[in-house]
């Protein structure tokens, strides 16, 4: 009993111990709880009383920078109203001068009125004391003022006809015995002193080979490659039975020597493909723009002319490869440029101009893309485009008498051209007019929409056209030969008959990297 009474009492002191320990623990952290509060709320107003400064110093640094803006507003206002103010005053300083000056005007035009009528009225008196001294004289002399008048005039006229005519008639006497004997020296001289080999251009060049197995890798299989190399340069290429030989058939030079160097360069690489041609004939044609251009340069060096265009130095590149009348168009100018030169030298002019004139006298047959006008005209149209003097424009462009001559270089130039031109075997007419006829074939075919190139084959007798296959179609292509044919029918005149074809492709290239 006891020991369940010591258990009980037990039990009650440790339920007692619990809930004091409890209840301290709980007053402890209601005071570190209050301790945190306050601490919290002290925080709390120091970081209000710091946002509000910064509000306070931010509105201050506004309001600081809105008064400024203001101030800046208005000191410009000011200073647009003082400029407006300015201008007010200088506009109105100007209107009374301008009136001042009006009134001044007014009062000289009255001033000068005012000397007209007085002027007038001494004309009026003049003249009447000069017709009462003409009707004075008509009644002395019985005859009116103009019968007098007439024959007065009258017979000057013919004392002056008759000692003008005999004076006329012995100057030119003289001037005929001495400009005779001068030009005829001048000119001999002038031939004597420049003499010049002839070279005939052909319409064909020949392709030298080791042997004629080439001719098989040229032609390649089924004829792609020389189709390939004819579509590329537009020359037709003859292989025959000629030994060790290939023809390159074409009228233009510039495209038989592409192909001729082309195929050189094939040969030697032996790798002979239609792709590989394209590369070539492209890397070749830029080769001949060089080569143009360099021997441009050489020839103005040797003949020592300064200052030309590079466009015009290019032209004269270019003349090498260009013939008139079979004559080979670089010599000739060449030839036109020494003769002009010594011509102008034996009469005391300016050699140099002379020389420069005599070298781009025929300029204007070097441009593909010639317009219907004579080469003469386009020749001195280059010439002013490129800023040359105006005496050699107007010696170029007279050479054939298509405009009038104003300098003395012009007579010159055009006597220098005729001789090289007469020179026994210089020239040939037949060539001439067959590559006329040739390029007149190639331009009536470019004049029509989506045409990118055409070539004159064959002599003549077959004309390839290459059209735009975005711009084209198959069956525009066949109506497009036909309209050719038709063209060339009614509008040229060619021996035998011309075939037209039309070629049309498409080509797909893209690039692996």
């Amino acid at each position: 009993m006891e020991i369940i009474i010591l258990a009980v009492i037990a039990l009650v002191g440790l339920i007692l111990g619990a809930v004091i320990t409890f209840l301290f623990l709980k007053m402890l952290n209601k005071g570190k709880a209050d301790a945190i509060v306050k601490e919290a709320e002290a925080e709390a107003e120091v970081i209000k009383k710091d946002k509000m400064l910064q509000a306070k110093e931010k509105f201050l640094q506004l309001k600081s920078e809105h008064e400024k803006s203001i101030n800046e507003k208005n000191q410009a206002i000011l200073q647009a109203e003082n400029k407006v103010k300015q201008k007010e005053q200088s506009l109105s300083q100007k209107q009374e001068q301008v009136q001042r000056k009006d009134a001044e005007l007014d009062s000289v035009r009255q001033n000068l009125t005012h000397q007209l009528d007085l002027l007038n009225a001494k004309q009026q008196d003049v003249e009447k004391f000069h017709r009462r001294q003409i009707e004075q004289l008509e009644t002395l002399s019985g005859m009116k003022a103009e019968e007098a008048k007439a024959q007065l005039v009258e017979s000057l006229k013919a004392e002056a006809r008759t000692q003008a005519m005999s004076h006329i008639k012995d100057i030119v006497e003289e001037s005929k015995i001495s400009a005779s004997m001068e030009a005829k020296k001048v000119v001999i001289q002038t031939i004597q002193r420049v003499a010049t080999e002839h070279a005939i251009e052909n319409s064909v060049s020949i392709f030298n080979i080791e042997n004629d197995e080439i001719k098989g890798r040229i032609i390649g299989r089924e004829g792609r490659n020389i189709r390939a190399l004819e579509a590329a340069t537009g020359i037709e290429i003859i292989v025959d039975d000629t030994p060790e030989a290939i023809i390159l058939s074409g009228f233009d030079p510039v495209r038989r020597e592409i192909a001729r160097l082309s195929l050189h360069q094939l040969v030697t690489d032996g790798r002979i493909h239609p792709a590989r041609i394209e590369e070539v004939v492209e890397k070749v044609k830029k080769q001949i723009e060089e080569e143009i251009i360099e021997i441009g340069k050489r020839t103005t060096i040797d003949l020592g002319i300064h200052g030309l265009h590079p466009e015009l130095i290019r032209m004269v590149g270019r003349m090498k490869y260009r013939s008139s009348y079979g004559q080979n168009l670089l010599q000739h100018s060449r030839e036109v440029a020494n003769l002009c030169a010594t011509m102008a030298a034996e009469l005391g002019l300016n050699v140099k101009m002379a020389k420069r004139a005599g070298l781009l006298h025929d300029i204007g047959k070097v441009p593909d893309d010639s317009p219907e006008v004579p080469h003469a005209i386009l020749g001195m149209q280059l010439a002013e485009k490129y800023k040359e003097k105006p005496e050699v424009c107007n010696a170029i462009g007279a050479h054939h008498d298509e405009i009038e001559m104003t300098t003395l270089l012009s007579p010159i130039v055009q006597v220098c051209d005729a001789i090289s031109g007469a020179r026994p075997g210089a020239r040939r007419e037949v060539v001439e007019q067959y590559i006329k006829r040739l390029k007149d074939l190639e331009a009536l075919a470019m004049s029509y929409p989506g045409v990118d190139k055409t070539y004159a084959i064959q002599a003549g007798r077959e004309l390839r056209v290459l059209v735009s296959s975005d711009k084209v179609t198959d069956k525009d292509a066949e109506t497009l030969s036909f309209d050719i044919s038709q063209r060339i029918q009614t509008e040229m005149t060619y021996p035998g008959q011309v075939k037209v074809t039309v070629i049309r492709e498409t080509r797909a290239v893209n690039f692996a990297k």
